[in-house]
């Protein structure tokens, strides 16, 4: 059993050394869910004599005023010989065998935390004492309240006590010890009164009645201490603390404990309750409760824990690593991010994500529905083959076939499929540009640094506008050059038609019948349907080499190249991490630190069991 004070003692510290005191904050808390004991008291209660008692050391702070003005964990270690010492969490390497020098520590830490304001802090202060003579116990020795603030204390003062202590005891895990002088009447107790409203029931507050010793004559505590006045679900216990006189002349705390048993055994009116009552039954009452309660806690807080640590983990992944400081390791990540997101892209085209297939839909649906609109036989209308022939003859009429005219008829028919070519190439990049910007949505690291999001992006779409560019002029060429070049076996078809030839009698603007022109017409929409079935193939194919092959291949080649030129400023600005993020991420791995070190020392114990 001694062992789970211990590992609820080992928890508390590493709670405080990484900022976990138990007030309300964003973080989940492990400081809330330790079973602690707070001791609460009014200034002039007796509560650091009461402390002082169970510890069998002249140690604490004393003086007029507020003098306890941050949380003390006071945790108690009983070894089996040897010198008593102290040690400060603060001051892991240091012993402290003279406790009047542990005095002067506690006000020296309390004044580096609050300055010497006479302000306060929930900040605790972790104090371990290893003496033969105490049981293994926590407690947390919290400021007293008071009713006026005293010079040079803010107004609030009062408030802000009040305040600092009832957040510690409205837990449902800490046990209140309240500390009530018996010379006061209990009603007006403050101890009583504040733990009253936050335990209505009594179920976690242990009672503790002061200054017996000091009643007036013919007045006793004898119903208070039965439960009479009072109940709560532990039984009171009276302590006799030593006197201000004894205090000032250093009077031995063992003596002082020998002489509370004498006076609870001599007292006529207390000696039947004797074995109940002072500090050692106190310590040894608060030892066993502790232990039965922690030992209950054990396996809601293993759940806890381990539940916590899964949320934790789950969020620092969603946040992302934290950023380099040096130059390598700045581009590094930068370089890895972006890979993921290229990666993320090439997924898209290649089929593991949605998208890709729209490509094809242009190739497959929208690129020949625009050839076929092309109106062609409007074009080659008698009127228009007319025209182009004879403005072709010039002043000289072809002798056998018209090979200029059907030249220009079919060039002109042909610079038309341009208009869907280039539609194409744009169709094409407009859904690339929508397939890079999922890609970036979907980089969770780009969330992380929104400059290098942005960097990110315009470098993909400055990549995909050159790509659509070069596209264009491979596009265009194709057609450029069906225009250029016709295919020769189409006019060896055409001396066939001689003995179809114009009529030289007619005029120049009559030479032809509309036979004859029909057949030429309909010669050159062949020849035009056919260069559209091929380009309706080639088209396609220069489209993905020069557009989604190239994107594939190299869409943030031009981005990695400039950032090897780019100084440790310049990539530190593409890393301007929202500072909210900075300090999430520091905060959370500090938490996961003490969750993960909390499951060691509870999975320990268990084995050890």
């Amino acid at each position: 059993m001694e062992n789970l004070i211990s590992l609820v003692n080992k928890i508390q510290r590493a709670c405080t050394a990484l900022g976990d005191h138990g007030e309300e904050s964003a973080m989940p808390t492990l400081w809330d869910s330790l079973p602690a004991i707070a001791v609460v008291g009014g200034q002039s209660s007796g509560k650091s004599s009461v402390l002082e008692s169970i510890v069998g050391k002249d140690f604490l702070p004393r003086g007029s005023g507020i003098v306890t003005r941050r949380p003390l964990v006071l945790q108690l270690h009983k070894i089996d010989e040897g010198r008593e010492y102290a040690e400060f969490m603060h001051l892991p390497r240091k012993r402290f065998t003279d406790f009047a020098a542990v005095r002067q520590e506690i006000s020296d830490e309390t004044d580096r935390e609050t300055g010497r304001t006479k302000a306060i802090s929930s900040v605790p202060i972790h104090l371990s004492i290893y003496s033969p003579n105490v049981v293994n116990l926590t407690l947390i020795d919290l400021p007293g309240l008071t009713k006026v603030a005293v010079e040079g204390q803010a107004e609030s003062i009062v408030q802000d006590i009040e305040n600092m202590v009832r957040g510690f005891i409205e837990k449902p895990n800490c046990i209140i010890l309240a500390i009530s002088p018996a010379n006061q009447d209990l009603a007006t107790s403050d101890a009583i009164k504040i733990s009253r409203e936050v335990d209505p029931k009594g179920e976690r507050t242990f009672g503790v009645l002061t200054k017996i010793d000091l009643m007036d004559q013919g007045t006793n505590a004898v119903d208070i201490l039965e439960g009479r006045s009072y109940r709560l679900q532990f039984p009171w216990i009276g302590v006799v603390n030593r006197s201000q006189a004894d205090i000032n002349k250093s009077v031995d705390m063992i003596a002082a404990r020998r002489r509370e048993r004498e006076y609870f055994a001599n007292s006529p009116e207390y000696k039947h309750l004797a074995s109940k009552m002072g500090s050692e039954h106190l310590g040894r009452v608060l030892s066993k409760h502790l232990e039965v309660v922690i030992k209950s806690r054990i396996p809601g807080l293993q759940s806890l824990i381990s539940k916590t640590i899964g949320e934790l983990e789950a969020e620092l992944s969603r946040l992302g690593k934290p950023i380099a400081s040096d130059t390598g390791g700045k581009l590094y990540v930068i370089m890895e991010i972006s890979r993921t997101f290229d990666q993320i892209f090439k997924e898209h085209l290649d089929g593991v994500r949605s998208g890709g297939d729209k490509v094809y839909g242009v190739f497959d649906n929208q690129f020949p529905a625009a050839l076929k609109r092309l109106q062609f036989d409007k074009y080659l209308s008698m009127e228009n083959i007319r025209k182009l022939i004879t403005e072709a003859d010039g002043y000289q009429p072809h002798l056998i076939a018209p090979e200029q005219g059907y030249r220009r008829l079919i060039e002109s028919s042909l610079v038309c499929i341009k208009g869907p070519a280039e539609a194409a190439v744009d169709a094409v990049h407009a859904i690339l540009k929508e397939l890079a910007q999922k890609s970036i949505n979907a980089t969770s690291e780009l969330k992380q640094y929104p400059t290098l999001r942005v960097e990110v992006g315009n470098a993909a779409f400055e990549s995909l506008d050159r790509m659509k560019e070069e596209s264009k002029k491979a596009t265009m060429q194709l057609v450029d050059m069906e225009c250029g070049y016709l295919t020769v076996e189409f006019f060896r078809k055409l001396p066939q038609d001689i003995e179809k030839g114009g009529n030289p009698t007619h005029s120049l603007f009559d030479r032809y019948n509309d036979s004859y022109l029909r057949r030429v017409g309909s010669n050159v929409l062949n020849y035009v349907n056919m260069v559209c079935s091929s380009l309706r193939i080639a088209i396609p194919k220069s489209i993905v080499y020069c557009q989604v092959r190239e994107a594939k291949r190299s869409l943030l080649d031009h981005f990695f190249a400039e950032l090897g030129s780019k100084e440790t400023r310049q990539l530190s600005k593409m890393l301007d991490e929202d500072p909210a993020v900075m300090q999430r991420r520091t905060s959370l791995a500090k938490r996961l630190e003490l969750y993960r070190s909390a499951q060691a020392e509870i999975d320990a114990v268990a084995w050890s069991k």
